[in-house]
C-alpha cells in the first residue's frame, strides 16, 4: 500500500481527498490511497510519520506550511526561497519539502494575464496581497518574479506593509488587484470576508481568491457587485495538486 495525506489542524473544508481518491481510480492504481491527518500541533507530524511506515507523501495546509520546516530533512531549493511547504515527498525514510503553491498562482495568473494590462500599456497594476501565512509567501514570490509592484495586509506591521485599519478607498484606486490569501471566508465560515472598503472597487479591479470552499466566496461577490473580474482558488488547486502528484512520482 502506498499512502498520502493532507496535514492540517482542520481539514473539514478540503477536497484533496476526494481530487487524490479520484487520481488514483483513473490510473488503476488499487494500492493508493489518501488519509487527512488532522494534527493538534505540528510537532505531532513525528508521530505520524513514525507510525505510518507505507506514507509517501503529503500536502500540508493551514496553519503549518511555514512551522513544517524544521521537521524535514531536506527543502527543494524553490521551497527554500519562499519559506513555506505544502508538499512533502518521502523516499527511503527521508523526508523533503516542496513548494506546489507558486506553480498553482502562476497558473492561476496566467488566466489573467491579459486583464492585468491597461487597454494599450504595458503597465501591470499594482497588488494588495491579503495575510502573511503560507500561501501568502507563495504569492508574493510569483508577483516578484512578474514584476508586479505590492503591499501586504496583515493584522501587524511587523509581518506586513500594511495593518487592516489603513486599508482605504485611495489605497484600493491605486491597487487593482486584490489577492485573499487568508482563510476568510473559508467553509465552514463562509460568511465571513478581508475587512476592506468594497464600495471604492470597480470594474477596473480584479479579486483573486485563493479560498477554493466555497467557489463563490463573499469576497468575490463583493468584487462582483462592483463589476470587478472575480476569480477564486479551484484553478490553483489543481494545478497545484497535480504538481504534487508529479513530485511524488518523480525520482527525488
Amino acid at each position: 500500500m502506498q499512502r498520502y495525506g493532507l496535514i492540517g489542524r482542520k481539514l473539514g473544508h478540503s477536497f484533496s481527498k476526494e481530487h487524490f481518491t479520484g487520481v488514483f481510480r483513473r490510473a488503476g492504481l488499487k494500492d493508493h490511497r489518501y488519509d487527512l491527518f488532522e494534527l493538534g500541533d505540528i510537532e505531532e507530524l513525528t508521530s505520524l510519520l513514525r507510525n505510518t511506515p507505507d506514507l509517501c507523501g503529503l500536502n500540508v495546509t493551514i496553519p503549518y506550511k511555514e512551522a513544517v520546516i524544521p521537521y524535514l530533512d531536506g527543502l527543494d531549493p524553490l521551497a527554500a526561497a519562499v519559506g513555506a511547504v505544502n508538499t512533502i515527498a518521502i523516499r527511503d525514510g527521508m523526508t523533503k519539502g516542496y513548494n506546489t503553491d507558486v506553480a498553482g498562482f502562476r497558473s492561476l495568473m496566467h488566466n489573467l494575464d491579459d486583464t492585468l494590462h491597461d487597454a494599450g500599456s504595458a503597465i501591470r497594476p499594482r497588488a494588495l496581497v491579503l495575510g502573511t501565512g503560507g500561501a501568502s509567501r507563495a504569492v508574493a514570490f510569483v508577483l516578484r518574479e512578474m514584476g508586479i509592484r505590492f503591499r501586504i495586509v496583515s493584522r501587524s506591521r511587523e509581518r506586513g506593509d500594511l495593518t487592516w485599519d489603513l486599508i482605504d478607498p485611495t489605497i484600493l484606486r491605486v491597487c487593482r488587484l486584490i489577492i485573499n490569501a487568508t482563510p476568510l471566508g473559508m467553509h465552514p465560515d463562509v460568511n465571513s470576508a478581508p475587512s476592506l472598503p468594497y464600495a471604492a472597487l470597480t470594474a477596473k479591479h480584479v479579486l483573486v481568491d485563493l479560498v477554493y470552499n466555497p467557489e463563490q466566496t463573499v469576497f468575490l461577490k463583493h468584487g462582483q457587485e462592483h463589476g470587478a473580474r472575480t476569480l477564486g482558488g479551484s484553478a490553483m488547486l489543481k494545478a497545484q495538486a497535480e504538481e504534487a502528484w508529479r513530485i511524488w512520482q518523480g525520482p527525488g
